[in-house]
């Protein structure tokens, strides 16, 4: 913990608002690099476990020393900040390397591919030091005022060395904001966007089908990003455990959840739960749909009703969230929780589609697509937003210090102790070990997981 120098969390800020202004060495970023994941390849592999690889490829345009800063991104259960550097790439035929430049009518000689480099790992520096070159003066004297340039004077030619292994992660005594109602908040968010995804899984607000099976066919998503399958570099863990190449750690996970439900992962997906609590059915046949998806539901002839259920059959808490946002979306009630979220996230064009609905208004499937994908933007950017601003920080301080702040005083519990007294949690195998604090109406969940890296350096592939 930072006293009197400055913290590893207080620079990424200035990281990010100068990033247009600093360019990063990206051959020494390599070298320097540990992955903290097991390596992936591109392709998949067969019955008989060999790799079959995509039939293209990418190669890089910018084959410089020098790549942009990238985005720094918190993980939102771990201590562990990565850098995402984007950088431009060509896709060119592997058995030829014949540049592919035009795919279902978009050109496509603008890719580019995103790599992720660890920054700080569970609480622990990956990195030890960046060389960067600096183009803004501004910045230059901002980054030698908080003692992390050993500079004099400004030289946009010259390479500098930011050394972050000397860095505190955090600053002693930080205070953070209150978590209070965050966590319902955000479940119903979770809910209302596993909806839409749902819907939009298969659909584009821009492309036909016949270009999506294009898109697909040349590794490219409904978005135009580059989306090759991969497989694990290593088909036995366990041998590969044995002879070294790989090796395990423990990152320990720090969740936010509610007194009902320990965190978001409890949540089923948006067809899974459709398919456990509701039935889609032919209009005019009256045939039920076996297993019912939201795939399904631009289908005008479709339409639903409540799954009769068993006796046996018993509504959890989970089932209490999610099924009035389920009702309300189908239509089968109309308690405006939908309309509601959606105005607060600021997605207008969906709520008042819904809302035409619901009076009987024909919503052709082109404009529920185009406000679909419209809200889905906007309830991800609502989401990001309370991450960074207001549980990542704190996430982030828990695992690097092993500490709740100290304006968050809470007794620990044990799995058993926190069920005791909140009978409707469910614990997962790694949760059953965890440590629980109730603070105020949250639980904070702190757990640890095995989780495998491989041990040779990685050169440009996502950990």
């Amino acid at each position: 913990m930072a006293s009197n120098k400055i913290s590893l969390l207080e620079i990424i800020p200035i990281f990010a608002e100068y990033r247009n202004n600093i360019i990063i060495n990206i051959k020494h970023l390599q070298e320097d690099y540990q992955r903290t994941g097991i390596k992936r390849v591109k392709g998949i592999r067969n019955e008989n476990g060999e790799l079959v690889q995509p039939w293209l490829r990418t190669e890089y345009i910018d084959n410089a020393e020098y790549v942009g800063m990238g985005k720094f991104q918190f993980n939102r259960n771990t201590a562990t900040i990565n850098m995402l550097i984007k950088r431009q790439v060509k896709l060119t035929k592997f058995e030829d390397q014949i540049p592919t430049l035009e795919v279902a009518g978009l050109l496509v000689n603008d890719l580019n591919t995103f790599n992720n480099y660890t920054i700080v790992s569970d609480g622990k520096i990956n990195v030890k030091s960046l060389k960067v070159k600096i183009s803004s003066k501004k910045a230059f004297d901002l980054l030698k005022e908080k003692a992390v340039l050993d500079a004099e004077d400004f030289d946009f030619n010259a390479e500098y060395t930011i050394q972050l292994d000397n860095l505190p992660l955090v600053v002693a005594n930080s205070r953070y904001s209150s978590i209070d109602g965050l966590f319902n908040e955000l479940a119903e968010i979770k809910v209302l966007t596993s909806i839409i995804c749902a819907h939009l899984k298969k659909e584009s607000d821009v492309f036909i089908e016949v270009q999506l099976d294009e898109f697909k066919k040349h590794y490219l998503s409904k978005n135009i990003y580059i989306n090759f399958p991969t497989s694990n570099e290593y088909t036995d863990i366990q041998e590969a455990l044995a002879n070294g190449t790989i090796d395990s750690r423990l990152s320990y996970k720090i969740d936010i959840g509610s007194q009902d439900i320990l965190n978001l992962s409890k949540l089923p997906s948006a067809n899974k739960f459709v398919n456990r609590m509701y039935r889609f059915y032919n209009k005019e046949t009256g045939e039920i749909i076996i297993k019912p998806s939201f795939e399904m539901a631009f289908n005008k002839n479709l339409a639903v009703r409540y799954r009769l259920l068993s006796s046996r059959t018993k509504m959890t808490k989970i089932d209490e969230l999610m099924k009035p946002i389920f009702d309300d979306f189908l239509g089968l009630e109309q308690s405006g929780i939908v309309v509601g979220i959606l105005t607060k996230v600021g997605a207008d064009s969906l709520a008042q589609l819904l809302e035409d609905k619901q009076t009987g208004k024909q919503i052709s499937k082109e404009e529920m697509v185009a406000a679909l994908t419209a809200a889905n933007t906007k309830l991800e950017q609502y989401v990001e937003k309370i991450y960074r601003d207001k549980i990542s920080p704190l996430v982030f301080y828990i695992g690097c210090t092993g500490l709740l702040p100290e304006q968050m005083e809470a007794k620990a519990m044990t799995a058993e102790e926190a069920v005791a007294k909140y009978p409707d949690l469910q614990f997962s195998k790694n949760e059953q070990e965890g440590t629980f604090f109730a603070v105020d109406d949250s639980i904070i969940s702190i757990y640890a997981k095995a989780e495998y890296y491989s041990k040779l350096i990685s050169v440009d592939i996502d950990n």
